[in-house]
C-alpha cells in the first residue's frame, strides 16, 4: 500500500534524479573540483605561465591579439574564491575572459621575483606595495601599446582596475569595458549605466 509518505519519498527520489541527470548544477557546485598552487591560491589551468617579467608578458598578450591584466590573490581570501566559484565558473564568462585576455596571477605577498615595467625587479610582495594594490582580489588591465609601456610606470600602463570582488554582470562588464576600450571615452560607471 503507497501512504503519503511514502509517495512524497518516491516523487522526491524520481525528481531529485531528473535533476541530477538533466540539470546543470550551480556554480558552486563545480567549484568543488578546485585545484590550488603550493602557495595556496586556486590554479586556473588557463593562467599565463610566465617569467614574470611585465614587459615581455604585455608584448607575448598582444601579439596573440589579446589584452594583459594581472589578478592577485592571497591564500585564503573569500573573495577570491568567490572569483572562481561563482564569476569563472559561469561558462560565458570563462570563454569571454579567456578569448580576450591574457591573465597572469600573482601572490599579494608573494616571494616570486618580477620585472616591473620599469625594468626593477622586485618581489611580487614589493611589486603589489609599488602598485597599490590593497585588496584581494585586485584585477589590474594594462595598455596594449607595447613599445609605450617600456619603462613606464604601472600608473601610467594601467588602464583599469577591479579593486576587490565585482559580481558577475559587474565582472564580465569590467573585462568587455577594456577589451572595447571604452575607457578611452568614458567612466567604467557611465559604460554599465549605458549597457543596461
Amino acid at each position: 500500500m503507497i501512504t503519503r509518505r511514502r509517495f512524497h519519498q518516491g516523487a522526491l527520489a524520481t525528481a531529485l534524479a531528473a535533476i541530477a541527470g538533466s540539470a546543470v548544477w550551480p556554480a558552486s557546485t563545480a567549484a568543488e573540483a578546485l585545484t590550488y598552487t603550493d602557495d595556496g591560491l586556486i590554479y586556473q589551468p588557463w593562467f599565463l605561465d610566465s617569467f614574470l617579467i611585465m614587459n615581455e608578458d604585455l608584448a607575448d598578450a598582444h601579439s596573440n591579439g589579446k589584452r594583459f591584466a594581472v589578478f592577485w590573490e592571497l591564500k585564503g581570501c573569500p573573495y577570491c574564491k568567490e572569483t572562481h566559484r561563482v564569476n569563472l565558473a559561469q561558462p560565458a564568462i570563462l570563454d569571454y575572459v579567456k578569448t580576450n585576455f591574457s591573465v597572469l596571477q600573482l601572490n599579494v605577498i608573494g616571494s616570486r621575483i618580477v620585472t616591473d615595467f620599469d625594468g626593477e625587479e622586485l618581489s611580487e610582495r614589493a611589486l603589489a606595495q609599488k602598485w597599490q594594490v590593497k585588496f584581494t582580489p585586485t584585477i589590474q588591465f594594462f595598455t596594449d601599446d607595447v613599445d609605450a609601456a617600456k619603462g613606464q610606470t604601472c600608473k601610467q600602463n594601467e588602464v583599469a582596475r577591479i579593486p576587490g570582488y565585482f559580481k558577475p554582470e559587474h565582472f564580465i562588464a569590467m573585462f568587455k569595458f577594456v577589451r572595447e576600450e571604452a575607457y578611452k571615452t568614458q567612466k567604467f560607471h557611465e559604460y554599465v549605466r549605458q549597457q543596461s
